[in-house]
């Protein structure tokens, strides 16, 4: 038995309202002795932390650095091993692509690559996240020429920045296993692109057109002077998963402003909102929904790009938008409010990494004061311990007073 059905037959009904906010990436490392959260200002985090159950989640296992599909379907409460959604899934389904049974959907970033000889050298990962508004034109030259490849219709959406999604809609169902294809993205500047690399037969059609694309895409984008190249990433089919309003029995609303996140929400079946704006819009957002919905998703993202990008102070500032911009979300004065991250990303690695995320747990039934602030070594001394991801939903519930108790 897994946890959700576990859970199920203990869900009751009430009107509590519980908040998740997702900082995404939060988690880091010392530079000069302090992480990002220990070096920011952020005194209504700490204020909250003190009244609050503290602890470090574990996203996945020991030692495995997530990915944010996994990340988050683990603080939504299914078992990402259990459950693997593809990253190209999540994106096309964030961007408004209803996905069938013949598609596979793939993200992909805008790159900056240069000829050396007869290499083809990645220089930028990401175009120097090229703005929105320039990716939004360029896709659509794409999508202007490139239509169709072999026997599979290509439909392309822009995304944030250097991010656009591919679908690869086929005239037949797929076979299982067609999805298994190696990104093209070899993670690292100074490298070559990697060919699209199927794990077996069925994927082997689907690797093909996918190479053609590149191909295609790279002769189009070659006056470009940074988006001038395409890097395919996360080939992804749509799984099968439980809704996650009839595991935990509450009405989900989604607040994001990136298209991968709205997309692992609609998946499990959440409403989404994508607002204009940052985080008090998110907020903003929040607030005029809250008597609507009982259960609330905010997601933070820039905390996220700025460990990758090794900025140690851009992190921190965002971690200092959203202290000053938390008070709105306090005057709601949820039954249960939840701050965590998805997974770390330390400045200091510029990347995701295996480190735990801290958390906290905010309700009238909790200890406190045990963490003097929302960090890593506070909330380590925390009543939660270190827990794991899929341990938030069941305390959320339980916190909200929505389970019964289990046996007589």
């Amino acid at each position: 038995m897994n946890d959700q059905e576990l859970l199920k037959p203990l869900i009751e009904p009430n009107t509590t309202k519980l908040v998740l906010v997702v900082l995404d990436g939060v988690g880091g490392l010392p530079v000069n002795g302090a992480s990002e959260l220990e070096k920011a200002d952020a005194p209504n985090l700490s204020l909250l932390a003190n009244g609050s159950a503290c602890g470090l989640q574990v996203p996945v296992a020991y030692g495995i650095t997530p990915g944010s599909g996994p990340g988050h379907l683990g603080i939504f409460g299914y078992n990402p091993l259990q459950y693997e959604i593809g990253r190209g899934v999540l994106e096309a389904l964030g961007l408004g692509i209803h996905l069938t049974d013949n598609d596979i959907a793939i993200r992909c970033n805008y790159a900056t690559a240069v000829h050396e000889g007869a290499k083809t050298v990645i220089k930028d990962r990401r175009a120097g996240r090229i703005p929105t508004d320039h990716s939004k034109k360029i896709t659509q030259m794409l999508q202007e020429h490139i239509k169709q490849i072999d026997d599979a219709q290509i439909i392309l959406l822009p995304g944030m920045e250097h991010r656009f999604a591919l679908v690869l809609r086929f005239n037949h169902p797929l076979e299982q296993g067609a999805d298994k294809i190696e990104d093209t993205d070899p993670q690292k500047e100074g490298l070559e692109p990697i060919v699209p690399k199927p794990e077996g037969r069925q994927a082997q059609h689907v690797a093909e057109v996918a190479l053609q694309f590149v191909a295609q895409a790279a002769a189009l984008l070659n006056q470009e002077e940074k988006a001038n190249y395409v890097l395919l990433r996360g080939f992804s089919a749509v799984p099968r998963i439980p809704k996650f309003s009839d595991v935990y029995g509450v009405r989900a609303l989604a607040i994001a402003t990136y298209p991968m996140y709205l997309g692992v929400a609609k998946l499990l079946g959440m409403d989404t909102i994508k607002p204009e704006g940052g985080i008090a819009q998110e907020i903003e957002t929040l607030k005029n929904n809250y008597n609507n919905y009982d259960f609330f998703y905010l997601h933070v993202k820039k905390t996220d790009s700025n460990g990758e990008d090794g900025n140690f102070d851009g992190k921190c500032k965002v971690i200092e938008e959203f202290d000053a911009n938390l008070p709105g979300i306090l005057s709601l004065n949820p039954d249960v409010l939840v701050v965590t991250g998805d997974h770390s990303t330390p400045a200091l690695i510029k990347g995701h990494s295996w480190h735990p995320v801290p958390v906290l747990l905010k309700s009238k039934y909790v200890f406190g004061r045990t963490s003097a602030s929302f960090t890593e070594r506070e909330c380590l001394k925390g009543e939660l311990g270190i827990c794991h991801s899929t341990d938030i939903l069941p305390l959320m519930l339980a916190n909200g007073m929505r389970l019964k108790k289990f046996g007589a």
